[in-house]
């Protein structure tokens, strides 16, 4: 099976976190090529999430300029390109890219304006959603949540919360979360990951995302499941980077197989390309050789994908049958 060449939507995509060694030669050219497998991408095993997360910096440090985010956002598109993705949502927190000057509504004017044109450049379709971080204050992730519906009608479509799950609570977002609701702005949360089903019942209830990051600790709790199922609340699975982080001790023992033939909504997603290491080419290519999946596997997830994506739904419709079109000739 040529994994490349089959159609891909990834939901679940770190901008700060998937810069390739040759954009970041670009931004800092003394950044040897072991100096970036070293700093940048996490090692196949880290002690927890926390851990993990510690590689995040050097992304967003090399992105406090309009050159910066420009290049960072057009090279994240080719790896796109490259990897035949037809669909993304993009994920980034717009106050960690302020260090040099630039306002909030810069830094995301700037990717936006770079998103439409790399759109138009690669073929690749992608829109955006705005991250509040869970160290952050009440005031930053409203302000976050803010900027979420002042960008409403470009390619900003929804808003997250993201970090360490197991560190910090969710009581400083709540306020943000209810904003998003009130103005009718698409939700989804990272839960279910560092923590277990009680992260997940917890941000349900308080920040109702539509979408859950993550969430596969969720098959500790099968009356959770159920209530997945039943509301239809899609989890943007990230296998490699569950095994990275500790969750799992192996591949084998992810639950992503067991999510799958109980009737959940899930998509098959990287997290972050440059710090797990990995394509979604290379994330099918594993799953056929640790579950036996094939493309009818992958097409049910990307569909399951699509149709949980924060975009308009004749949109959906464009990309579903371009989508079931492509999977034919595979």
């Amino acid at each position: 099976m040529d994994f490349r060449s089959i159609p891909k939507v990834e939901l679940h995509l770190h901008l700060d976190c998937s810069l390739s060694f040759d954009v970041v030669s670009r931004l800092a050219p003394e950044v040897s090529l072991a100096e970036y497998r070293e700093k940048f991408v996490a090692p196949p095993k880290c002690t927890d999430l926390a851990d993990f997360l510690k590689r995040a910096p050097q992304g967003f440090k090399l992105m406090q300029t309009e050159r910066q985010l420009r290049l960072v956002t057009e090279d994240l598109f080719g790896q796109l390109r490259d990897d035949n993705v037809l669909y993304s949502e993009i994920r980034f927190a717009p106050l960690l890219h302020t260090e040099s000057g630039l306002r909030p509504e810069e830094v995301v004017e700037i990717v936006d304006d770079a998103t439409a044109k790399s759109i138009d450049k690669t073929g690749v379709q992608a829109r955006l959603i705005l991250s509040t971080l869970r160290h952050f204050d009440e005031t930053q992730s409203m302000e976050t949540a803010r900027l979420v519906l002042r960008f409403r009608g470009t390619r900003v479509v929804g808003f997250d919360i993201a970090a360490d799950e197991a560190g910090y609570s969710i009581g400083q977002h709540i306020a943000a979360f209810r904003f998003a609701s009130d103005h009718h702005i698409p939700c989804t949360a990272h839960a279910g990951e560092a923590r277990g089903p009680e992260s997940v019942w917890e941000t349900l209830k308080h920040l109702r995302p539509t979408r859950i990051g993550h969430g596969v600790r969720s098959i500790e709790d099968p009356e959770l499941i159920s209530h997945l199922r039943m509301q239809g609340i899609h989890l943007e699975v990230c296998p490699t980077c569950n095994v990275q982080t500790d969750i799992y001790r192996e591949y084998k023992d992810h639950p992503i197989r067991v999510l799958y033939e109980l009737g959940l909504s899930i998509g098959v997603n990287t997290d972050a390309r440059t710090m797990v290491d990995i394509t979604l080419s290379a994330e099918y290519e594993k799953l056929h050789e640790t579950f036996g999946w094939t493309k009818e596997h992958f097409l049910r997830c990307n569909r399951n994908a699509l149709q949980s994506s924060f975009i308009p739904e004749n949109k959906k419709k464009t990309l579903l049958d371009q989508l079931s079109d492509e999977y034919r000739k595979q």
